[in-house]
């Protein structure tokens, strides 16, 4: 058991900052039962547009992420800030909704989703809870997702909700939690416990998974719908891997979210237009892509040409699901194999027809990450891609360790002589596959 005042003087810094705005902005007691989650973001290092679809990804975590700490209450609110500088503080009840464009809406459709699965096997309490990140946000790193991870964890911690039947019936371990909380990210119903209005994007559960089953120094690979854990491939030993965050909100509100919705409506469109040509019952374009096997691309972007009506010509579906096989089928097991084996050089090429594919098939390349792909390589990186949902976000390049440091450097200063309007905004900096997202401590 820990008490607000152990996070005060702990060895976290973030974390410490948290258990501070809980006391000085909150005034919870220094004295109050309390409980700390760590979450990382995440970086797809492939796997784009994938998961909804049934596919796989390659995934990995940063060392950057949300440090949150929470104290319960005797009601049923929850009051949130996120400090010590940002100074906003809301609050909601359980089962209260937002209206998306807003950051309160991640937090409040937890609280939401919880009060549907677990107000019958628990007497809910509310919480205080204070976050500080230093995650970019909307940068490509799912920090939305990351917070609904970090909330939930808190609510549950508090509320001992692993001990619940409700709970036991359908999570059985993070891979399966995750799952969950894709489908409490999207409004879905997850076995027996229940869909409620979600946060408003169509997406899948590779941000979750990444966040709660990814290894430190590990690249660990899934496929979804349902997840399934692949296989770990130790990151390369030699490398680092720098990001470069672009400036350009990767943002899921608003216009942007209709943006990203359409890459998901452009997936399940394919499939049903593969389903009318080829009198097929297929969930997603995974199980067209296995039904048609590896050699099938042609027949099934045929099928799905014929199988388009006049309506969705404009998507281009054959071109949305090429985009997917190549990705799913070919790339990613061609990638991981070569990783596995240690030869890192193989990776560029085929790394490079990741990027290339998406720009045409996904249509969510911006200038901006599109240029730190190709000058990445151009500066002497083993690899780069664009990741996450696209129309803004960042890009990561695996660059030799020795080297880490120049490249970082070199690369931020061609970026910024390219496109000075973001320098404000833009951040390069060097990671390594991170730790997941743990517990620190949980109340009573």
């Amino acid at each position: 058991m820990m008490s607000l005042s152990d996070f005060l003087t702990g060895e976290d810094a973030l974390m410490r900052k948290s258990a501070g705005v809980l006391v000085e902005r909150l005034g919870v007691s220094r004295d109050a039962d309390a409980v700390g989650v760590y979450v990382p973001g995440r970086v797809e290092f492939l796997g784009k547009h994938t998961d909804y679809a049934g596919g796989r990804s390659l995934l990995m975590t940063v060392a950057k992420g949300f440090r949150l700490v929470a104290a319960g209450r005797d009601d049923n609110v929850i009051r949130i800030t996120a400090g010590p500088t940002f100074g906003e503080t809301l609050e909601f009840t359980y089962g209260q909704g937002h209206e998306p464009g807003h950051w309160i809406n991640y937090p409040s459709t937890v609280g939401r989703r919880v009060a549907a699965n677990f107000s019958e096997s628990v007497n809910l309490r509310g919480a205080d809870i204070a976050f500080t990140s230093d995650l970019p946000v909307a940068a490509g790193m799912s920090s939305s997702s990351a917070l609904i991870v970090a909330v939930f964890l808190a609510v549950s911690g508090i509320n001992r909700l692993s001990d619940t039947d409700a709970y036991h019936r359908e999570i059985h371990s993070n891979i399966d939690l995750a799952a969950y909380l894709g489908c409490l990210e999207m409004g879905l119903t997850f076995g027996t416990l229940t869909g409620q209005a979600g946060v408003g994007t169509f997406g899948g559960s590779e941000d979750h998974t990444a966040m709660l089953c990814c290894k430190a120094e590990t690249l660990s690979q899934f496929s979804f719908a349902p997840s399934v854990f692949e296989r770990e491939i130790p990151f390369p030993v030699g490398a680092d891997l720098v990001i470069a965050c672009s400036g350009v909100e990767a943002a899921k509100t608003g216009r942007a979210m209709e943006k990203y919705n359409r890459a998901s409506i452009r997936a399940r469109k394919a499939a049903k237009a593969y389903n009318r040509a080829a009198g097929a019952e297929c969930r997603n374009l995974r199980d067209v892509a296995v039904r048609v096997g590896t050699d099938g691309l042609t027949e099934a972007m045929e099928a799905i040409r014929r199988g388009s009506t006049d309506k969705d010509e404009k998507l281009d579906l054959p071109g949305r699901f090429a985009q997917f096989f190549g990705e799913d089928q070919q790339i990613i097991p061609a990638v991981g194999d070569a990783l596995a084996a240690g030869n890192v050089d193989a990776i560029g090429e085929l790394i490079d027809a990741s990027h290339s594919n998406a720009r045409t098939g996904l249509q969510n390349l911006i200038p901006e990450t599109d240029f730190l792909q190709q000058s990445a390589r151009q500066l002497g990186a083993i690899a780069a891609s664009y990741f996450g949902a696209g129309f803004g976000g960042s890009v990561w390049a695996m660059i030799d360790k020795d080297r880490a440091e120049q490249f970082r450097n070199a690369w931020r200063r061609t970026y910024k002589d390219h496109f000075p309007e973001h320098t404000e905004h833009a951040e390069f900096f060097i990671t390594r596959p991170g730790e997941p997202a743990h517990v620190v401590a949980g109340a009573p």
